[in-house]
C-alpha cells in the first residue's frame, strides 16, 4: 500500500462515518511558546477539546504533519524518525470508548486487512485515581480479541495528559500488531517491549478527567476521543516491511541518496537513514516558513540539516547535493501537502545555502576540534568551555563535536556547555523535546491582548508599507509578540513610528472585535486575511475589527482593541531573505 493510498482510506472510513475531515496545520503551532513545533494530531485541537465549539462539528478526521526532535541522536535505528504523520479522528464530546473500538477494530480489519488474532491491546489498570478499565477490555473482547492478549498496564503506559499541569486527560488503549513470525523473547514480553514482536499502530485517548492544580482528578463535562495512528509505523506493517525505512514513503528518498553518492544503502545503513529522515524533516519545517538560526526553531533546523550534510560527506558527497534530495520529498508528498510544491524554490535555495556555509564551517571546525583534542592531552572528557567557544566562534554544532569525541573515545561536558550556552543566549531552546503544554497557558488573558494586536500589526503594515504584504509566522508569549512579513528592506524610523500611531489609534477608538463562523469561499468574499490557505477545513471563524482589519484566525482574542491600553515596537529587524521581523509589547506606557 503506497502512503497516499493510506491517508485517503483512513480519512474515507471516518467519513462515511459522519466526520469532517480537517486539513493539516502548520508544524509552526499558532502563538505557542511552549513546544517549538507540532507535535500530535491533537495539539492544534487543544481548544476545541477544552469546550471550544470548532466550525466542522464534533466529529473530525485527517492527517497532521508532526515534528519530535528529543530523538535526533537516536535517528539512523530502525524505528527513530524526527519528522512523522499522524492519522486521527476526534470525538469532541460526541461518541466515546463503543464507537472508537469498533471503528478501529473494522479499520485495521476491513480497510488495512489485519485480522484480529494479528492484535493485542492495552487497557489503564486503575488505581485511586480512576478505576480499572474493564469496559474498554471487554469491548475488545467483544471485537475478537481474546484476555490473553489484552494487558491491562499502569498510568506510566496506559494514561494521557493532561497537557500541561492541570487540565483533560484519561486512559487510553493502545492498539498493537503482533509479529507472529518474530515471537516473544521471552515470558515477560508485552505491549511497549522492544523486541520488535509488538509493534503499536494506534492509540485511542478517552479523555473523561480533568486534573486541577492539587493533583486531583474529576469527570470532564465534556468527554473527548483523540486518537493517533502513525503514518509510517501503519505502512511498516500493511507492507510486512523490516522497518519504517523499507516502506514506499522512503524508498525514493533513499534511491536519490544512492544516485547522488554511488554509494548503496547496505553500505553504511545509519547515514542513509539520517539523510533521508533529516533532509525529509527539514524540507518540511522550510516549507512551513521556519529558517536556519542558532536559537529556538531555526536553531533545530540547522541542526538537522548540518547533521544530513555531515553523513553527505562521510558518504563522499561533494557540493551542495541536499536539495536534490529535497526535491523528491517535494514530488513525492506534495498531493497531500501542497505547500511543498508551492515553496520548493525557497527549501532549494534554503538548503543550498546551508550546506555551503556548513562545509566551511566543517573544514575549520575540524581543524580546531583536533587542536582542541590535543590540548586536552589525554582527558577522556572535553571541557565545556572549550567546545563552548567552538560552537560560538564557528557554529560548530555541539551535537557534532559530541559524535566527533566519542568516534575518539572521548566524552563532553555538556552540563558545563549548557550552562555557558544559556548565558550567553538565555532565548535558546536547544532541545526540541520540551515538555509538550499544548498551548494552554498561552490562552491567558496577556497573551490574547498580544494576539489581537498582531492583527493591529498585519493591518497596519498593509496600509502603510505595501498592501502585498503576507504575514510569515508569529511567535507569542505572555511578555512580547513576534511578527514576521515578507519584505525585502528594512522599515525606516518613520514608518515604524507610522505603524506604532496606527495601532494606538485602534486601540483609542476601542473598536469591537467581532468573530463569525462562514465557509471559506465566503470568508475570501469578504476579502478576509489568511496565512496558510492550505490549512483551511470548509468552515473557519473570521476576525473583524472595524474596517481595519479582517482575518481568518483560529482566536483567542480580547473583545474590544481598547483592552490593549498601547502598542510599542520593542525592534525591528531581518529574520531571513526577504523577511522582516517586528517585536512589540502592549499595555499601559505612562
Amino acid at each position: 500500500m503506497e502512503a497516499q493510498e493510506l491517508r485517503e482510506a483512513y480519512v474515507e472510513f471516518f467519513r462515511k462515518r459522519g466526520h469532517a475531515r480537517i486539513p493539516s496545520a502548520s508544524l509552526i503551532p499558532e502563538n505557542d511558546p511552549t513546544v517549538l513545533f507540532t507535535t500530535a494530531g491533537m495539539h492544534p485541537l487543544v481548544p476545541y477539546l477544552l469546550g471550544q465549539r470548532h466550525p466542522a462539528g464534533t466529529r473530525l478526521t485527517g492527517y497532521q504533519k508532526c515534528v519530535r526532535t528529543g530523538d535526533i541522536d537516536e535517528v539512523g535505528d530502525e524505528s527513530h524518525l524526527t519528522f512523522f504523520e499522524m492519522l486521527g479522528n476526534w470525538s469532541l464530546g460526541d461518541y466515546f470508548k463503543e464507537d472508537a473500538v469498533r471503528w478501529s477494530c473494522e479499520l485495521l480489519r476491513d480497510v488495512l486487512g489485519i485480522p484480529p488474532d494479528r492484535l493485542a491491546v492495552t487497557a489503564f489498570a486503575g488505581d485511586g485515581d480512576a478505576p480499572r478499565d474493564e469496559e474498554t477490555a471487554a469491548l475488545w473482547e467483544g471485537q475478537g480479541i481474546p484476555r490473553e492478549r489484552i494487558f491491562f498496564l499502569p498510568k506510566e503506559d496506559n494514561w494521557w495528559g493532561p497537557a500541561g499541569q492541570t487540565g483533560p486527560c484519561g486512559p487510553d488503549t493502545e492498539i498493537f500488531f503482533v509479529d507472529a513470525e518474530r515471537g516473544p523473547c521471552g515470558p515477560g514480553c508485552r505491549p511497549g517491549c522492544h523486541c520488535g514482536y509488538y509493534t503499536e499502530i494506534w492509540n485511542n485517548v478517552f479523555m473523561e478527567y480533568f486534573k486541577d492544580g492539587d493533583g486531583r482528578f474529576s469527570p470532564l463535562a465534556q468527554r473527548n476521543v483523540d486518537t493517533g495512528m502513525g503514518l509510517e509505523r501503519a505502512l511498516r506493517v500493511v507492507n510486512r516491511a523490516e522497518t519504517v525505512y523499507d516502506t514506499p514513503l522512503f524508498a525514493p528518498i533513499i534511491a536519490k541518496i544512492e544516485e547522488v553518492s554511488g554509494r548503496r544503502y547496505a553500505e553504511d545503513v545509519k547515514a542513509f537513514r539520517v539523510i533521508a529522515d533529516h533532509l525529509r524533516a527539514a524540507t518540511f519545517l522550510i516549507a512551513d516558513g521556519v529558517v536556519p538560526a542558532r536559537t529556538g526553531g531555526g536553531y533545530i533546523l540547522r541542526r538537522l540539516i548540518r547533521r544530513a550534510c555531515r553523513y553527505l560527506s562521510r558518504l563522499g558527497v561533494e557540493g551542495a547535493r541536499a536539495g536534490e534530495i529535497a526535491g523528491v520529498v517535494v514530488r513525492d508528498y506534495s498531493a497531500a501537502y501542497p505547500e511543498l510544491e508551492r515553496n520548493e524554490g525557497a527549501i532549494r535555495a534554503t538548503l543550498a545555502g546551508e550546506e555551503e556555509k556548513f562545509r566551511r564551517t566543517l573544514g575549520k571546525g575540524l581543524r580546531r576540534f583536533d587542536q582542541m583534542v590535543a590540548e586536552s592531552g589525554g582527558a577522556e572528557v572535553l571541557d565545556g568551555g572549550a567546545v563552548f567557544r567552538l560552537y560560538d566562534t564557528f557554529g560548530f554544532p555541539v551535537e557534532l563535536t559530541k559524535e566527533l569525541a566519542e568516534e575518539r573515545g572521548r566524552t563532553v561536558d555538556l552540563a558545563d556547555f549548557e550552562s555557558r550556552f544559556r548565558r550567553h543566549q538565555e532565548t535558546s531552546r536547544m532541545d526540541g523535546n520540551q515538555a509538550f503544554r499544548g498551548g494552554l497557558a498561552d490562552h491567558e488573558y496577556e497573551t490574547t491582548k498580544l494576539h489581537t494586536a498582531t492583527h493591529l500589526l498585519n493591518a497596519a503594515l498593509r496600509a502603510l508599507v505595501d498592501p502585498g504584504i503576507r504575514q510569515r509566522g508569529s511567535n507569542i508569549t505572555a511578555e512580547r509578540l513576534r511578527f514576521d512579513f515578507g519584505l525585502d528592506r528594512r522599515l525606516e524610523p518613520e514608518e515604524l513610528k507610522g505603524i506604532e500611531e496606527y495601532v494606538n489609534g485602534a486601540i483609542r477608538a476601542d473598536i469591537p472585535v467581532v468573530c463569525e463562523e462562514m465557509t471559506l469561499e465566503e470568508a475570501r468574499r469578504r476579502g478576509a486575511v489568511g496565512v496558510f490557505d492550505s490549512k483551511y477545513g470548509d468552515r473557519v471563524r473570521v476576525y473583524t475589527i472595524g474596517d481595519l482589519s479582517c482575518e481568518i484566525c483560529g482566536g483567542p482574542h480580547v473583545q474590544r482593541t481598547g483592552e490593549l491600553q498601547g502598542f510599542r515596537i520593542q525592534k525591528e529587524q531581518g529574520s531571513a531573505a526577504g523577511v522582516r521581523r517586528i517585536k512589540a509589547v502592549v499595555g499601559r506606557f505612562d
